[in-house]
């Protein structure tokens, strides 16, 4: 996919005055992975700002062996990796000591203030005590460590003082939760600036997540979908206007199941049964024009220069009030509005105009990054025709590729996303 903006150089500094990217990936998916699938991920998020990926680890044998592989194709990049241990898992302290130590001197881990950045999914249960042996163990061997963990359970902004109390061997913490919570309305920064603000109590860092999506159709009784409609635009509005972290981690590269990849779909993966029938086909790669215009935002701290206008699009394959065949209607189905959603990247200003069927919207937009949407239309099996209208005149057009329909086999309310360039 061709960018629309200027290659954008990357520099990895110790300095915390620095800000950084990294991308969420599951390291579970690379079972199949040889280095060439590695240097296509690296390189793809390498080349839109992305500093590394903070690697989710489930204890899984196979996933020592293809981080290695990963680690020998981004240290000729200066990618930079950190692990996020997925505490769902089962693991022994030594294992998690081995790994870390395992790669703690390569140019491709990622330290912060000199410290090896160690992260988590959630965790909180072992206590404190486990951290801390983990900190101390890692440090007999020379290797400081900067723990910043996802504790999941810390959601509610009234717990954060506890965190620090709870677990004094924290120096930062990873706000997961980048979604509303199972809620109609948009997602505020009231935990995000509580829990940085006890981080910098302890040093930090403060990673506050960043995602386009949530939804999860695997057959369980509490599959779900969270309101995402416009998450990708403003969340990425209120990392850099309100929040301002030391670290964006991007929620995900490549967790299919939960349809918030940003990373292009890899065949070789092996998703299962159900994931399928909502993945295959929804591609998300678009999405990357939008992170590498915030990324570049965030980093600078100021807007970046747009070479080529573009409108990257989103939306959905059904209606929420589809009956399907196969599966179950997810919670919260109706939160999620019909419609479908474009954001204008434009070096001036322009009209955007958004038909499908029988509806119509337009919008002003431009400089810069403006949001607008379309409702879906009363007629079946319609795609979407979106303009760049510039002084009366039709200077980019073209369609969606999928078509909205009430025919469905299986409850998807996973997006596709477009491009207009």
């Amino acid at each position: 996919m061709r960018s629309n903006l200027a290659c954008l150089p990357l520099a990895f500094a110790n300095a915390t005055s620095a800000k950084y990217v990294f991308a969420h990936f599951m390291a579970q998916n690379s079972y199949s992975y040889s280095q060439s699938d590695w240097s296509n991920d690296i390189t793809t998020a390498h080349a839109i700002g992305i500093d590394g990926f903070a690697l989710n680890i489930a204890a899984n044998d196979y996933e020592v062996d293809r981080i290695a592989d990963a680690y020998a194709v981004a240290e000729p990049l200066g990618f930079q990796f950190f692990y996020s241990f997925d505490m769902s898992s089962a693991w022994s302290q030594s294992d998690m000591v081995s790994i870390v130590a395992a790669h703690a001197h390569s140019s491709s881990t990622f330290r912060y203030e000199d410290a090896v950045l160690v992260s988590t999914y959630s965790g909180e249960s072992l206590g404190d005590s486990f951290w801390s042996t983990f900190k101390s163990t890692l440090q007999a061997q020379g290797i400081a460590i900067k723990f910043a963990p996802a504790f999941t359970s810390y959601r509610d902004p009234s717990q954060a003082d506890s965190l620090i109390s709870t677990f004094p061997s924290i120096d930062g913490f990873f706000n997961w939760w980048s979604w509303p919570a199972d809620v109609g309305s948009t997602l505020t920064t009231n935990t995000d600036l509580a829990y940085q603000q006890v981080a910098e109590q302890k040093g930090g860092p403060y990673i506050m997540s960043v995602s386009p999506w949530q939804f999860k159709n695997l057959g369980g009784e509490n599959d779900w979908v969270e309101l995402s409609d416009t998450l990708w635009n403003y969340r990425w509005q209120q990392a850099i206007n309100d929040v301002n972290p030391d670290i964006v981690e991007i929620v995900t590269w490549n967790d299919y199941a939960e349809s918030h990849y940003i990373g292009d779909i890899n065949p070789n993966v092996d998703l299962g049964t159900l994931a399928p029938l909502y993945v295959d086909g929804f591609v998300h790669s678009p999405w990357r024009t939008v992170a590498q215009y915030y990324i570049s935002w965030y980093k600078n701290g100021s807007p970046p220069p747009i070479g080529d206008d573009s409108v990257v699009f989103w939306y959905r394959a059904h209606p929420k009030d589809a009956v399907c065949t196969n599966g179950a209607r997810p919670r919260n189905a109706d939160f999620p509005a019909d419609a479908i959603f474009a954001l204008a990247l434009l070096s001036d200003n322009a009209t955007i105009s958004l038909d499908v069927g029988s509806s119509h919207a337009q919008f002003d937009a431009g400089p810069g990054a403006t949001i607008g949407s379309v409702p879906f239309p009363s007629e079946d099996s319609q795609i979407p025709f979106i303009q760049i209208i510039k002084n009366g005149q039709t200077v980019k057009s073209g369609y969606g590729s999928e078509y909205i329909t009430q025919n469905c086999d299986y409850y998807n309310f996973n997006p596709w996303v477009g491009i207009l360039q």
